[in-house]
């Protein structure tokens, strides 16, 4: 686990947009594109802001989603509607270049289903391993749209759907968010930092306890 630390939120989201950029580059070198899934809740609104100002080469880049509720687009409760009114609308970004979560369909069900054959096909049938996956981390140490004590950290599957009290949801899972190269763990208040601490002492039944700290880095504040 590598730790990213900075004094405030502003030189914690600066130092992650080179790092973005750096890994850019890299992709950009070898005529390839980034995979970089993106994370909702309110932890990441003043970085997508920033990220939508800074000059960054989006065509370079494909944008996905970690977890999504079974809501409208339009929805004040949608991942989708809080990254497009923060970033997307404001950058140079072809639309064959973002695959959100489709809710539109008849049932949550279906709708993990399309995106689970969304990135089988990104993949080519392949093992789904995306370059950066971007996660926030709720009250209880929750990460996308896994919570503690589920059985969605027990099992392996790309999509599913969850069923919780607030809302139906769809979540990639966590065997996928560790397949990735690198995971990004978005801490951005001493709060956040606090309570992960917190957290190492109740082991697996954690979600953000499971994360592999070989690709783990985590960004907070000191």
């Amino acid at each position: 686990m590598r730790n990213i630390k900075k004094k405030n939120e502003n030189s914690l989201i600066n130092h992650f947009i080179q790092i973005i950029k750096k890994e850019i580059i890299k992709k950009r070198k070898r005529n390839k594109r980034l995979s970089f899934v993106l994370t909702g809740g309110s932890s990441p609104k003043r970085l997508y802001k920033k990220l939508s100002q800074s000059n960054i080469e989006w065509s370079y880049v494909d944008l996905f989603w970690g977890d999504e509720r079974f809501v409208s687009k339009r929805s004040k409760n949608s991942n989708y509607k809080l990254v497009k009114d923060l970033l997307l609308d404001k950058i140079n970004i072809s639309e064959k270049n973002y695959f959100p979560i489709q809710t539109n369909k008849n049932s949550v069900a279906k709708s993990a289903l399309s995106y689970e054959s969304t990135l089988k096909k990104y993949f080519k049938s392949k093992k789904v391993k995306f370059d950066i996956f971007l996660l926030g981390m709720g009250y209880d140490g929750h990460i996308a749209s896994i919570f503690p004590d589920s059985k969605e950290l027990k099992e392996k599957f790309i999509t599913k759907s969850v069923i919780r009290k607030d809302f139906k949801r769809i979540t990639l899972g966590l065997n996928i968010i560790n397949n990735s190269e690198k995971i990004f763990l978005w801490l951005n208040s001493k709060t956040k930092i606090s309570s992960f601490r917190k957290f190492k002492n109740k082991g697996k039944k954690i979600p953000v306890n499971n994360l592999k700290k070989n690709k783990l880095y985590c960004f907070y504040i000191n």
